[in-house]
């Protein structure tokens, strides 16, 4: 069974006169979801966040910041389109959007071309491309009045691919439960105090968001032997958080290779598994972040086998 794990991401800052995007009603982020061809499948809030699990990833709603993430087929750029227009494009200070590359990109329903094509009827922007065609690469496009972000607004994404192992073998099977994965990911302890909320999906794989007042976290796993893929995301400030939380993680999952995408946050490759950076950059953007990308590969060889078609 394949599955496309990787995902298309927004994040949307808007006018503080314009209201709190947290007033708007469920029925309203339901119809939003819909556009990108996605569910809402519960929901947890506390005093600044409200974080809402989707049948493709995930939303976070504060009163001027919304984050989301959809994965498989679905139609983000239209659920963007959708909320610019609600909101009033007048009311963007700034916006950006994410595309990694697909394992199987003629599935899509459109480009990242595509996307940002309809994006800029909207709202000018810069895209730009990290990585090489013929491997792992994300497209990113940002708009918005220059220096509105505030350094201290650090956003680290890590992005798995092919994961191995004990905890890899325990999520293809049909015995797992929630309690257990999170158990096993050691989350109680990486993030202490979070309130979470998690669904375990028929056949294969694992969505949970956790909150704890405006932070966020959340992990996305698609198992799949063939095309494993695993995304974790996170406000929390790794470099001083007390438990180095990504290298952690790359710890129990062990994947083949992974990325590391760090918003104004700079996050050091870990010592396990044993690997190489295989390549890196950094850039600003004009809104206020510092973009820093590195892309990794373990040193241990894989050992392939023919796939007969």
């Amino acid at each position: 069974m394949f599955f496309e794990g990787s995902e298309k991401k927004a994040e949307i800052g808007i006018e503080p006169t314009t209201g709190s995007l947290r007033a708007l009603p469920y029925s309203f982020w339901k119809q939003i979801v819909s556009l990108a061809k996605a569910d809402i499948l519960s929901q947890i809030s506390n005093d600044q966040c409200d974080a809402y699990l989707l049948s493709e990833s995930s939303l976070f709603v504060w009163d001027h910041k919304v984050v989301i993430l959809t994965c498989g087929l679905s139609t983000l750029i239209d659920c963007v389109n959708g909320l610019v227009d609600a909101i009033g494009v007048n009311n963007i200070e700034w916006l950006t959007y994410q595309r990694k590359n697909e394992y199987v990109a003629h599935l899509q329903a459109s480009t990242f071309v595509q996307d940002i094509t309809s994006l800029r009827q909207r709202l000018s922007g810069t895209a730009c491309r990290v990585g090489h065609l013929d491997n792992h690469h994300h497209f990113i496009f940002t708009s918005g009045t220059a220096n509105l972000i505030d350094p201290q607004d650090k956003t680290c994404e890590v992005l798995m691919y092919h994961i191995s192992g004990v905890v890899a073998d325990y999520l293809r099977t049909e015995q797992q439960s929630i309690a257990q994965i999170y158990s096993l990911l050691q989350l109680d302890e990486l993030f202490a105090g979070f309130t979470y909320d998690a669904h375990l999906f028929t056949p294969l794989g694992f969505s949970i968001n956790g909150i704890k007042d405006d932070l966020y976290y959340t992990i996305h796993i698609t198992p799949q032997e063939k095309s494993s893929y695993v995304s974790f995301e996170t406000n929390v400030d790794l470099n001083h958080s007390p438990l180095n939380i990504a290298a952690k993680l790359l710890a129990i999952l062990q994947p083949r290779s992974w990325d590391i995408i760090g918003f104004n946050s700079v996050v050091e490759g870990p010592n396990m598994p044993e690997n190489i950076c295989l390549g890196h950059c950094s850039y600003p953007v004009k809104q206020g972040y510092n973009i820093h990308f590195s892309h990794y590969q373990q040193l241990c060889p894989e050992v392939l086998s023919p796939e007969f078609l």
